[in-house]
């Protein structure tokens, strides 16, 4: 029997899942050096996943900013060439 084409969704697997697995909670608590290789895989610690909207927002602020600062010493440094040539 095949599912309803109603039913299917194109994006079902690249959604945010609250639910990690002992692979992904390992990797995770290794990057946080709560885990060793010799502990036991049994009885892991709980791992705060939670999926962040505000990086995205943040990520083009330091390219403007960035951008702000190069334009700013570009305009610092013309005068200071002028002064030099008189």
């Amino acid at each position: 029997m095949s599912i309803d084409r109603s039913l299917k969704v194109k994006g079902a697997l690249s959604r945010h899942r609250n639910v990690l697995t002992r692979a992904e909670r390992l990797a995770q608590l290794k990057d946080e050096e709560r885990w060793s290789e010799g502990d036991s895989v049994l009885g892991l610690t709980k791992v705060a996943h939670r999926k962040s909207h505000a990086g995205r927002k943040l990520a083009t602020a330091p390219a403007k900013e960035a951008a702000a600062t190069e334009a700013a010493a570009e305009a610092a440094e013309t005068p200071e060439a002028e002064k030099k040539e008189s």
